[in-house]
């Protein structure tokens, strides 16, 4: 969720930025020019994110369970605060924002990974972006990354977590969020409107 609202109103960069996970190396130099700078946007905040002091606060919560995977479920913590503070971000309602951009992932269909491809029915069935906004929508994204990834199970504990250090996490979340504009814009040019 954050990475393609990161990515400001460029379709291609929206879609590279999407797709930054499945593409190694010098892979994407075979897609168009703002898929590239998507892609090269999304290993940007990858790695900007992983070095942040707030993110790394964040992480240590959960550390003892997921260990090295403990990045990747704060970010999917920071989706769940983005989206049910969406209309802080956003003039567009998250459930219209979210079915745009599935129609996006569609018309590019065609140039994405065979792993993205596979699993964008689901996604869109599920409704996937939308489900971030709520706690048991987290949940079944933990639940289901741990069947398809090497995410570990251990959605139970994340979900309490989260819920005994909300408060905590959701400041973390606009902390680091505002960060975060600041290097998209600095580092990247790309200056996030609210729509």
């Amino acid at each position: 969720m954050a990475h393609i609202y990161l990515s400001g109103e460029d379709d291609q960069i929206r879609i590279g930025n999407f797709i930054g996970d499945y593409i190694k190396g010098s892979a994407f130099q075979m897609y168009p020019d703002n898929m590239q700078r998507g892609i090269r946007l999304h290993r940007s905040i990858d790695s900007f994110t992983d070095r942040n002091r707030t993110v790394i606060k964040a992480k240590e919560l959960f550390y003892i369970q997921y260990h090295k995977y403990a990045g990747i479920v704060t970010d999917i913590l920071y989706d769940h605060f983005l989206a049910n503070n969406w209309s802080r971000f956003s003039n567009i309602p998250l459930y219209d924002y979210s079915q745009n951009f599935y129609a996006l992932l569609l018309k590019y269909e065609f140039l994405l990974p065979t792993e993205v491809q596979v699993f964008i029915p689901k996604l869109i069935e599920n409704n996937r972006l939308y489900s971030y906004r709520t706690i048991e929508g987290i949940g079944s994204v933990l639940s289901t990354m741990s069947k398809f990834t090497s995410l570990p199970d251990y959605s139970e504990f994340a979900i309490l977590t989260l819920k005994e250090n909300y408060t905590f996490l959701e400041e973390n979340f606009f902390t680091f969020f505002s960060e975060i504009l600041y290097y998209v814009d600095y580092s990247h040019g790309i200056k996030i409107k609210i729509q």
